[in-house]
């Protein structure tokens, strides 16, 4: 009578572990329509920053909302596209600073560095770098009038350049 218990708990743990593997095949992940089925319209004044991220909690009291784990951000008025370790709004100050590995692409030219303080009313970046590390910026720099877009190259800059003989008196 004992074994039968033990052996009728197996064959019941065995179809468990059979019908589990079919169960999580079976989990489907809701769609954005499902998830918000009234997305709000688009704002036509341009000011809707959009942030997606693992975690976000944001406090009424010091206005400060802060999103942690694969953080990224939309930010159309001022076309900007931006990924992070972590990102906190201080929609007081009207700033955004964003750590952990960020890059951020406007219009074309891209900033790399540790932390970046984004202040939306001035526009400007402030980024810092990794400890005993360097900021990359790339620019798209537009052709000058004038030129045929290819004619004024020259070497790439070199920050030590060539010793020259100085030139006696």
């Amino acid at each position: 009578m004992i074994l039968n218990k033990k052996i009728s708990k197996l064959l019941i743990l065995k179809g468990f572990a059979l019908i589990i593997p079919l169960a999580v095949n079976a989990i489907t992940y809701p769609t954005s329509a499902q998830i918000n089925p009234n997305p709000p319209p688009q704002n036509s004044s341009g000011r809707t920053m959009t942030v997606r991220s693992d975690i976000q909690e944001a406090d009424s009291r010091t206005g400060v909302v802060t999103a942690r784990g694969n953080v990224q951000i939309n930010y159309p008025a001022r076309q900007i596209q931006a990924t992070a370790a972590q990102a906190q709004y201080f929609s007081r100050e009207r700033r955004i600073v964003l750590s952990g590995d960020v890059f951020i692409l406007q219009e074309g030219n891209t900033i790399r560095g540790e932390t970046v303080t984004y202040l939306i009313d001035e526009g400007r970046f402030i980024v810092l770098p990794q400890s005993q590390g360097q900021v990359e910026s790339v620019y798209l720099v537009p052709v000058g009038q004038g030129t045929d877009g290819g004619s004024d190259v020259t070497a790439p800059f070199n920050p030590k350049p060539a010793f020259k003989s100085p030139i006696s008196p």
